[in-house]
């Protein structure tokens, strides 16, 4: 064997399945289609929030690194729904998304017995019903006694704008084509889900004079339970409301979604619905909220947090000029929908390892 354990996939899932192994003394080697975005975060540059930050905290009790790293690289902490009980209080990290990549890449590379090697699995070595390990884009095969798949949006990808579309795991990266068809041929079933991200603005065309400031807390928590907590320069965040005209301009062109035309069939997100749903699932709310968000201290990109859509460039445009602030903000980057193949939980065990291929796990998205 060429290796203990193969991680197929660099996101979060993939980041924290090499810390385990690595610490286990295993020989591992973490497969990334392009090594320059490991612990990438393209949809949403933060950690925890209502729905995550039990997640963070209960990763790094566990031996994790999510929490270190988010410590480490903030932008601003914030303890969310301090308004209600403490049960559901929530903490809220906003990262650096390069400087949080760049320091997960770091240290993954620092790990004794971790190997990083850029690469694209196309198929699984199977014999005997058990893995044996995968075989690379060009012909190359690793062998291993384990494989754990972290593919995140990558299974089939595909980005929708409008009604234009291209095979991609996220913008401007490379989809797994036929790792899926190589799944199903394995035996197992395969869904299809859908996320999406909103639109990032040029920091600098953004009126803020009568935007209310959303700051961080003076005495804030962290995720890490280690001591060594780094104290950092908080930058603000910023909010912005839609107005009756954003309203007008989603419902008089949902015909041109892809979720609503029926040309999206993956199931998204409950609790991050698009500004196409939230229009259409809150009809009598006149109005609804989107956080202004520094992607990093070394950029002006900003993440307009809430506004996610898949509706075309050109109505994009539109929507973020009606928002008070953004009349004459200029967009850098477009929103849009990924959907991508996924492996229901059903098919494996509680320790993530499939029931019917011995040494075959997933996890993550």
């Amino acid at each position: 064997m060429d290796f203990d354990i193969i991680i197929v996939g660099g996101g979060h899932a993939g980041a924290e399945a090499a810390n385990a192994a690595s610490r286990l003394g295993m020989k591992t080697v973490l497969l990334a289609v392009n090594l320059d975005t490991i612990g990438a975060m393209p949809c949403n540059p933060a950690v925890g929030g209502p729905g995550k930050s039990h997640l963070a905290r209960e990763v790094d009790a566990l031996g994790g690194v999510i929490g270190i790293a988010a410590d480490a690289t903030y932008l601003q902490l914030r303890t969310l729904n301090l308004s209600r009980g403490p049960a559901v209080h929530a903490l809220r990290a906003q990262s650096d998304k390069r400087e949080y990549s760049q320091w997960m890449k770091t240290y993954l590379e620092s790990l004794p017995n971790l190997t990083l090697r850029q690469g694209m699995v196309q198929k699984f070595l199977v014999k005997n019903g058990r893995i044996e390990g995968v075989e690379l884009a060009f012909g190359e095969k690793i062998t291993a006694r384990a494989v754990v798949l972290c593919a995140g949006t990558f299974l089939e990808g595909t980005i929708w704008i409008g009604k234009e579309t291209q095979p991609a795991g996220r913008a401007g990266e490379f989809p797994a084509v036929g790792l899926s068809a190589n799944l199903k041929s394995m035996g197992f079933t395969m869904g299809r889900l859908k996320t999406g991200t909103p639109p990032r603005i040029d920091g600098r065309t953004i009126d803020y004079t009568d935007l209310p400031v959303v700051a961080g807390d003076e005495q804030p928590g962290f995720f890490s339970f280690l001591d060594k907590r780094p104290v950092r320069e908080q930058m603000p965040c910023y909010q912005t409301r839609t107005t009756e005209k954003t309203h007008e301009l989603i419902r008089a062109n949902l015909n041109e979604s892809p979720m609503y035309s029926g040309m999206i069939h993956g199931v998204g997100p409950r609790y991050c619905p698009s500004i196409e749903d939230k229009i259409v699932r809150f009809a009598d709310k006149d109005s609804h909220s989107f956080f202004i968000e520094p992607e990093g201290r070394d950029t002006y990109e900003i993440y307009l947090q809430g506004c996610s859509t898949s509706l075309p460039v050109w109505i994009q445009h539109q929507i973020v000029a009606s928002l008070p602030g953004f009349e004459n903000a200029q967009m850098v980057r477009p929103a849009y929908a990924v959907e991508y193949d996924y492996l229901p939980a059903v098919q494996f065990h509680h320790s993530l390892m499939a029931k019917d291929l011995e040494g075959f796990f997933a996890a993550g998205q």
